[in-house]
């Protein structure tokens, strides 16, 4: 069965929160928000002030987690510090899921590289999930949007190590070497992701925004500076299927000079297998039903 995404092509603050309106969803109780709060020196991440009128539609409260590499997120003090220095603080109640432990480990009987998800425990604490994306290239992964959020993104220092290795180590500092085989990280985050969305199933929204399309994520200290024109925003229930509308958007900007260049990065990277294994896993559905707002 076809899922729906709304999409429109007005990128604004407002403009997010009226395609959440379209869902027709109301997140009840606690909501956790999951931003991406950017790496220092990132030039490219979606800024608190232009989040700000969807967090406080939803009254929800932010929620990051610690890094699995060198930079100014891996360590709570550090991340903390950031997420002041680039006012998410000034403008939200921010939770930094793992900043104490022990980690939480949620399991996935069917998850076809890990059986378990290690998250921070604050994620216990949320009755629902608010994912908001900033859709763009990555290094690793290929491109990043919902799933990546959910995986990599909700996971604790160990649980980030824990995918990046495929299950072999919790180890911020081994799970790089070596690194684990493409199509073998890819799947655990199809996995990690399937933890996350069927834990608050029927609770969780996504929203896509189609800005700033770097072919490098906001967690790159030195990104390359976006390649393409912004498309716009999407918003869905199905974190497969708005991920796979974001990638088929990209493929039709066939008059873009910089999207051979983005989509080189992706493919490179067979980033799309990402999709293909959380399909796989029957948590969403690849086809859906794209309306214009």
């Amino acid at each position: 069965m076809a899922s729906t995404v709304f999409f429109t092509k007005e990128i604004t603050p407002d403009s997010v929160v009226r395609l959440f309106d379209a869902l027709g969803l109301k997140l009840p109780g606690k909501v956790a928000v999951k931003v991406h709060s950017g790496e220092e020196g990132n030039q490219n991440f979606l800024t608190p002030e232009f989040w700000k009128p969807m967090v406080e539609h939803v009254n929800g409260t932010v929620v990051e987690c610690n890094t699995a590499y060198e930079g100014a997120r891996n360590s709570t003090k550090k991340h903390l510090q950031l997420l002041r220095q680039h006012g998410w603080n000034r403008c939200f109640a921010v939770d930094l899921m793992d900043a104490e432990g022990p980690d939480v480990e949620w399991e996935i009987p069917d998850g076809k590289q890990i059986k378990k998800d290690i998250l921070g425990k604050d994620i216990e604490n949320y009755d629902s999930m608010l994912v908001l994306c900033h859709f763009k290239g990555h290094p690793m992964g290929g491109f990043g949007g919902a799933l990546k959020q959910l995986s990599i993104g909700c996971a604790s220092t160990a649980g980030k190590a824990y995918i990046h290795s495929a299950g072999v180590t919790t180890d911020q500092k081994q799970c790089w070497n070596p690194p684990a085989p493409q199509l073998d990280f890819l799947e655990s985050m199809a996995d990690a992701a399937a933890a996350v969305t069927r834990h608050f199933e029927g609770k969780i929204a996504f929203i896509s925004v189609m800005k700033n399309l770097s072919v490098d994520c906001d967690c790159c200290s030195e990104a390359e500076d976006p390649c393409m024109q912004d498309i716009g925003v999407l918003a869905s229930l199905d974190p497969i299927a708005i991920d796979q509308a974001g990638l088929d958007l990209v493929y039709k900007q066939t008059q873009d000079p910089g999207q051979k260049h983005f989509l080189k990065r992706v493919e490179s990277r067979q980033g799309v297998h990402t999709i293909e294994a959380a399909a796989a896993l029957g948590f969403g559905s690849r086809d859906y039903e794209l309306i214009e707002l």
